[in-house]
């Protein structure tokens, strides 16, 4: 594999370090126009604001820079045969951009991957619906802090919460949306098991909570499932989840195993 990086933020420098102590070491990084010089300073390999610069020559990107960088390059990189492997699930919220990124695929023969992120349970998630499910809910709860810069500050007053409380409701369509950097986990459920519009999102802030907290609740043919994983952040980085950027190391990591789970 010839490996690229979307992004030099937290978790793509995690995710650099992984695969170079996995002899994997990432190629090139694609950033924002006016950032490749840091870029290339934080990874240690060459930087590329031109998404046809920066697919010369690989055959995986993986996006660390969230929906942005998904909306901006996913596309153009498919088209031009580049697998990509994503952590920007709720992106593909957007109706539009999940057909645009589907059709490139096809054109490129390449394949769009869903890193699991933040959350687990998903491979039985997606079995189960295989035999029908009735009910998918995903609760997602945060201490205040990690609810900054988001659609949370509008329903609550997150510096002088002393109690949890709910700051919304409702579809993953709608959190994912909504809560662009805080619903991939929602989008994600959503996508393994009853899809953006039937999946019950609660989402939650709560000063008590010793870290991020990831609950699955679901029923079908197959019975019933509750999950909770409780999740740590990446070192200096309170709003990056330290399990999705081992998820996005991993889907790489499958990719040359010769007997896969």
């Amino acid at each position: 594999m010839s490996i690229g990086l979307i992004g030099h933020g937290a978790i793509a420098a995690h995710v650099a370090a992984a695969l170079e102590a996995e002899g994997l070491r990432p190629q090139a990084i694609l950033a924002r126009r006016g950032r490749e010089t840091a870029a290339q300073a934080a990874l240690g390999c060459a930087a590329y604001s031109d998404a046809a610069r920066f697919a010369r020559g690989l055959t995986l990107a993986v996006d660390c820079a969230g929906h942005a960088g998904l909306r901006a390059h996913g596309s153009a990189l498919l088209r031009a045969g580049v697998d990509v492997v994503t952590l920007s699930v709720g992106a593909l919220a957007d109706d539009a951009l999940s057909a645009d990124l589907a059709a490139a695929a096809k054109t490129g023969g390449a394949v769009l991957e869903l890193a699991s992120g933040a959350i687990g349970s998903l491979d039985a998630l997606a079995a189960a619906a295989t035999g029908g499910l009735a009910e998918v809910r995903y609760t997602g709860r945060k201490p205040p802090a990690g609810w900054a810069g988001s659609a949370a500050e509008q329903a609550l007053d997150l510096t002088t919460l002393t109690t949890a409380a709910v700051h919304f409701e409702g579809s993953a369509r709608e959190a994912a949306l909504k809560y662009p950097a805080n619903a991939n986990v929602a989008a994600a459920v959503a996508l393994a098991g009853m899809g953006f519009d039937a999946t019950h999102v609660t989402l939650i802030a709560d000063p008590d909570a010793p870290g991020n907290i990831h609950e699955i609740d679901a029923s079908g043919a197959f019975g019933s499932l509750s999950f909770r994983i409780t999740g740590h952040s990446l070192p200096g980085a309170p709003r990056s989840s330290a399990l999705a950027a081992m998820s996005a190391v991993r889907a790489v990591l499958r990719r040359r195993g010769q007997i896969r789970f």
